[in-house]
């Protein structure tokens, strides 16, 4: 478990660095890239999600079992931990009395969370394709939730007027995301052979093995490419207070739920295991778009992921030594 910590963590903050260090060669001049830094970082993100993540998706739900009824909620428990992370950040803006846009960037960070590119990893390299496999099962419905629910709260902190859409125009803005529709149909298809009972081909795990990894650190290093320290001292307060949420509050709640479902019993914990990974994950990089589209506070939201990001050096470990224990 050990080796798998220390390949975790360098294969997080190898993606990151690299990425950064692109970062500020191209803002300096060192480096002339063809295309600017956000276009590049939007090309990786989508041959990531596109192309590596699918694939990884459809061979790793092709082995898992999942004629456990119970496997059927995992789903609404990543809705739930999204939901209850949100309004744990409202109470929190509350206590700390910040202003309307402070507020709306301090819900987004709480709610938010990075579930497909670190959380996945995370479940791979410590509990193998059943442990990712299960990732996607629970992620299932929060792309449609950011969208529906995190996005139109984010709105309405705004102090601009901005027309509010109906629940019938969001629900299709969120289910005709090309990432969200190939998510969908990747699951979709492993699903199926799964329930097919065609036996999948032994080089599969090799694939996976390569694609989780590379298809991670390429979704990393578009993340470093927008990573900004410059004003993270200004809200260490209200960074702790989100990182409280994320790796106190939310995993302890959620964690509980998924233990009394008993989930801790089926496949060997491994459903247990991977619930609690998840929902012990940093603030995810989507949290960044709302904060800026809807002219929140950026800076606070960027300070919020970025701390939670780097705190996964102290996290992983301690989620490494609960995992074991189960």
């Amino acid at each position: 478990m050990f080796y798998k910590l220390i390949v975790s963590l360098n294969i997080i903050f190898f993606g990151l660095i690299i990425g950064y260090i692109i970062q500020q060669l191209e803002q300096k001049r060192i480096i002339r890239l063809p295309f600017t830094l956000e276009k590049f970082r939007k090309f990786l993100q989508k041959i990531s999600l596109l192309f590596f993540m699918p694939i990884s998706f459809i061979g790793a739900l092709w082995i898992i079992n999942i004629n456990n009824i119970k496997i059927i909620i995992l789903p609404f428990l990543g809705i739930f931990a999204i939901i209850i992370g949100g309004l744990l950040g409202l109470i929190t803006a509350k206590i700390l009395k910040l202003n309307r846009k402070d507020s709306g960037s301090i819900f987004v960070s709480a709610s938010f969370t990075n579930i497909g590119s670190i959380g996945g990893l995370i479940c791979y390299l410590f509990l193998g394709e059943k442990g990712f496999a299960l990732v996607s099962i629970y992620q299932l419905f929060i792309p449609a939730i950011y969208y529906v629910i995190g996005f139109p709260i984010a709105k309405s902190f705004s102090y601009d007027n901005i027309k509010k859409k109906n629940i019938i125009s969001q629900l299709k803005e969120a289910f005709t995301d090309i990432f969200v529709i190939v998510a969908l149909i990747s699951i979709a298809i492993g699903i199926l052979l799964n329930l097919s009972g065609i036996e999948r081909p032994v080089f599969c795990k090799t694939i996976n093995a390569i694609f989780i990894p590379v298809g991670t650190v390429i979704l990393l290093v578009s993340i470093g490419l927008a990573m900004k320290f410059g004003k993270v001292k200004n809200y260490i307060k209200e960074s702790i207070a989100v990182s409280i949420i994320k790796f106190v509050l939310v995993p302890s709640i959620i964690s509980t739920i998924a233990f009394l479902l008993g989930y801790g019993k089926i496949e060997g914990g491994v459903p247990l295991k991977v619930v609690i990974i998840l929902s012990s994950m940093p603030v995810a990089f989507i949290a960044l778009i709302p904060a800026s589209i809807y002219d929140l506070n950026l800076d606070l939201a960027n300070s919020c992921w970025l701390l939670t990001t780097l705190s996964l050096i102290v996290i992983l470990p301690l989620l490494s030594y609960v995992v074991s224990l189960l």
